[in-house]
């Protein structure tokens, strides 16, 4: 009997060995169960996104990629054209318009970049340049802006491959909305 108590611990030992020996030969065969543990939170995903950025950038699609570069490309014309505006303008209503510009665009940016960052996408920091012969000018492009940068994002809400983007896109075109609507009233107060 004493010899029959020895070989259990002996035999289970040996076994635990060799399942670790075939796992390391073989390590993609062995997945290990996540579910509802930390490692399967958006906070582990994002962690690991941080530390494996090339890995989350190649899931993006082309058309989510193209998306991110041109929503930055536009938010950051608007906050320089928003900045222009609120110092330059003639017209109060449009000095508003463009300093709300401003700090929307400034914390849509700040969101869509901390996204593309965690995608492993790098978007160029780089500063628009513009100008207008008027205020009203500035309006019309404004209102036209805003229409066609709504659709963007909503189509991006709608159509994206991208949970995460998905999520910003409908969350800033409601943002974007609101912006379209504001244009659309400063514009009628201009001339």
């Amino acid at each position: 009997m004493k010899n029959k108590l020895t070989i259990i611990p002996v035999v289970t030992l040996g076994c635990l060995c060799l399942s670790g020996i075939a796992l390391g030969q073989n390590p993609s065969k062995f997945k290990p169960l996540s579910h509802g543990t930390a490692a399967s939170s958006p906070a582990a995903k994002a962690d690991a996104n941080a530390k494996n950025p090339g890995a989350s950038a190649a899931a993006l699609s082309s058309k989510d990629k193209a998306f991110i570069m041109a929503a930055a490309k536009g938010g950051m014309m608007e906050v320089e054209w928003g900045k222009m505006a609120s110092q330059k303008s003639q017209n109060a209503d449009v000095k508003k318009f463009g300093s709300r510009m401003v700090a929307d665009h400034t914390k849509w940016n700040n969101d869509l970049m901390a996204l593309a960052s965690s995608k492993g996408v790098k978007v160029p920091a780089s500063k628009m340049s513009g100008s207008w012969k008027s205020d009203k000018d500035y309006m019309d492009m404004m209102v036209k802006d805003h229409q066609k940068d709504l659709a963007e994002f909503q189509k991006e809400a709608k159509e994206g491959g991208d949970a995460d983007l998905k999520k910003l896109a409908d969350k800033t075109a409601k943002g974007i909305e609101k912006h379209l609507a504001m244009a659309k009233e400063t514009q009628g107060k201009v001339k």
